[in-house]
């Protein structure tokens, strides 16, 4: 495939106004195993005993819906830039800070699955299996491979091929993301346990999901392409309330969900007691018996007693209409998202695709 971009050739002819998903994420998927897999390879020819470890850092970009590239590349692209295949390895090293985040994440939940398969502070047991301490040294492994992804992320960046003038423009909103994603996270460890607050709830989901999955990648893709002020304001506008509404919906599917399509533990945020804007809802809806039902369940601790826990809790808040309160949340901040979209001088067909982002980000099943 010739290059296309920066003095690259083609890149403003229609066909490239086309925004076809499946093929995004095809040739997303494409640059990210042709970056990471001979990253792990290196890392496992260190010593034999690193290939567990390898092989997570090789797993945890195999999968995604790639929303995070998504967003970078029609960043650039919005702002009037043409298609570049430079620009797309940019766009990916996204979804490896998204990879890095997952790791941890999983790892502060204690999440047992992701995509159907164990996570990686489980999968890891078997590489210290037998040895004393072998959970805690599992999870000590996962961190590592977490912290490795972030690193390759910015690696994958900077050695994108866009002009170095252009990474320069971008550079100071990494440091942004990083520390605003850690607040989100340091955020949710210090609520979890705490008063239900809905407000405070969604201050977790901005910091969390909501900056990193849409605004930071808008933003870079924006900064690469050169946006002024009003553009990269307007991305924000667009971005913020779109991200709340993907986490609002993912708190809904942990919930709710078919595990089969999630690939998560449906019981999860209950035996977390996290601080979901879901449940702060039930809670705030909710009476005093329903209230000592809700207590009773979040205590619970176990596999069976988890099960039992989610039941309980669904059914309070199937009774309370707290789902609907959420859905309503996300219809509202999907308005405000498109709303803000229609107001940017951005060409049709950037539009139109940022429109259907908007789209394939909240009405999901997984």
């Amino acid at each position: 495939m010739p290059e296309r971009g920066p003095g690259g050739g083609p890149g403003h002819g229609p066909w490239s106004q086309r925004w076809e998903p499946a093929a995004f994420k095809a040739r997303v998927d494409e640059v990210l195993h042709d970056f990471v897999g001979p990253e792990a390879s290196q890392l496992a020819a260190i010593d034999p005993q690193l290939a567990p470890v390898a092989e997570q850092v090789a797993a945890a970009a195999v999968d995604g819906k790639r929303l995070r590239a998504a967003f970078c590349y029609w960043g650039w692209r919005a702002a009037g830039q043409p298609e570049s295949d430079a620009l797309l390895r940019a766009a990916a090293s996204m979804e490896l800070v998204h990879a890095a985040a997952v790791v941890h994440d999983d790892l502060i939940d204690d999440s047992p699955l992701r995509h159907g398969r164990p996570t990686a502070h489980l999968a890891l047991r078997g590489a210290v299996r037998g040895r004393p301490g072998a959970p805690a040294a599992a999870r000590s492994l996962a961190m590592l491979v977490g912290d490795l992804l972030m690193a390759l992320a910015g690696q994958m960046f900077a050695t994108s091929g866009l002009p170095a003038a252009y990474l320069a423009r971008a550079r100071p909103l990494w440091s942004v993301m990083a520390r605003e994603l850690i607040a989100g996270e340091c955020l949710e460890i210090l609520r979890t346990g705490a008063a239900a607050d809905t407000e405070a709830s969604l201050k977790v989901v901005r910091y969390k999901t909501a900056k990193y999955t849409v605004e930071h990648p808008l933003l870079i893709g924006g900064a690469l392409a050169g946006a002024g002020g009003r553009l990269r304001a307007g991305y924000s506008a667009y971005a913020l309330p779109l991200g709340e509404a993907f986490q609002l919906r993912d708190d809904l599917l942990g919930i709710f969900g078919d595990p089969d399509r999630t690939g998560k533990n449906g019981a999860d945020d209950i035996r977390g007691r996290r601080p979901t804007a879901l449940l702060a809802q039930t809670w705030q809806l909710a009476g005093t018996t329903d209230r000592a039902t809700l207590r009773a369940a979040l205590g619970r601790r176990g596999r069976d007693a988890g099960a039992a826990a989610l039941e309980a809790v669904r059914e309070v808040m199937r009774r309370l209409r707290a789902p609907e309160r959420v859905e309503d949340m996300i219809t509202a901040r999907v308005a405000a998202s498109l709303e803000a979209l229609h107001g940017l001088d951005v060409p049709a067909y950037a539009a139109g695709a940022l429109t259907a982002l908007a789209r394939s980000a909240t009405v999901r099943t997984a």
